[in-house]
């Protein structure tokens, strides 16, 4: 018998009941009833509603566009002939398919140097970052702590006031650590933001009475932020260590200041210096040799941001399940 085919008779003490076909009540012969099938009403919308929803989509669809219509000119621009690149004939599928960039941009000894440089300053940075930033958020969270309020407004301070560009350098200098793999990590190793929505994560899901719960069992501190807070926190910790990661792995600045010896330079300072010496003219006069140059110049642009970009697309699958929960810790301050 089909699903369309049931039927429901009322029985006699009042209950529904499936029935076969034919089937009669009292003396009189019944129709069968088609069972209503749950959750199959639904709520009529209104025509403001459906104008809501279209405009949402419509925002949604727009955003996706203006996100993605760079993304695959780029790609595709990475992937075309020098000439059409310069001509403007690529948008968003290769022209005249090429590998010309990513040859020009893999020849170089230095690539391989700074992929190597860029992984050390983003994986042990990060876990300095990751380590120093919740050894701080931690006490801080705590409503126990002596002189919390006044230790707060300190941090606070550091994010609206920071001592400049030459002050810094300065502190850099005096510590011994210019033109040093730590120039690129220890002054960069804490920051407030990422103190705030860490140290708000832990007062706000990790509750007190849980704390008072570890400390009559025996718990210290120590033992109940590592066995007890942080496996809790988990989407905190992956959302700061992406922040920190990423700004590790594009970060140039800092090494353009501190470091000089090319063997230290992170990849995207070596992905600058050959976009530069690409399009310098090097003291050529022959016009054919300068466009052929200006040309390749223009195709190695787009072949050196996906060389650049393509560490964090593969990170970011890992830790977006963790952004369900951990892309709202920040809503909230205190």
């Amino acid at each position: 018998m089909s699903p369309s085919q049931i039927t429901a008779v009322a029985g006699p003490e009042g209950h529904d009941r499936p029935a076969t076909p034919g089937a009669r009540r009292g003396s009189g012969s019944e129709r069968p009833l088609p069972l209503r099938r749950r959750g199959s009403r639904r709520i009529q919308e209104s025509r403001v509603d459906r104008m809501f929803l279209f405009c949402t989509y419509l925002l949604l669809c727009t955003f996706l566009a203006v996100v993605l219509l760079p993304l695959l000119n780029i790609v595709a621009s990475s992937f075309s002939d020098p000439i059409a690149v310069s001509s403007g004939r690529v948008l968003f599928w290769p022209v005249e398919f090429s590998l010309r960039g990513y040859e020009v941009a893999l020849s170089s000894p230095q690539i391989i140097t700074g992929f190597l440089n860029s992984l050390f300053y983003t994986v042990f940075g990060t876990l300095i970052s990751v380590t120093f930033t919740i050894a701080l958020a931690y006490p801080l969270s705590r409503k126990s702590l002596f002189g919390r309020g006044p230790l707060i407004g300190v941090v606070i301070f550091t994010m609206l006031f920071s001592g400049g560009l030459i002050p810094t350098y300065l502190v850099v200098q005096e510590l011994g650590m210019i033109n040093t793999r730590w120039a690129l990590i220890i002054p960069q190793a804490i920051g407030v933001w990422q103190v705030v929505i860490a140290s708000t994560y832990f007062r706000t899901m990790i509750p007190d009475e849980l704390y008072e719960a570890a400390q009559l069992d025996g718990c210290g501190d120590l033992r109940f932020l590592w066995k007890v807070a942080l496996p809790l926190a988990k989407p905190m910790v992956a959302v700061i260590a992406l922040m920190y990661a990423i700004a590790q792995w594009n970060s140039y600045f800092d090494a353009l200041l501190y470091l000089k010896d090319a063997d230290l330079y992170p990849i995207q300072l070596v992905l600058r210096n050959i976009l530069i010496l690409n399009t310098s003219p090097g003291g050529m006069t022959d016009t054919a040799q300068m466009l052929e140059r200006q040309q390749l110049a223009d195709l190695l642009k787009y072949s050196l941001i996906v060389i650049a970009s393509v560490p964090v697309l593969l990170i970011y699958p890992f830790v977006a399940r963790y952004f369900t929960k951990g892309i709202m810790i920040g809503a909230i301050k205190g």
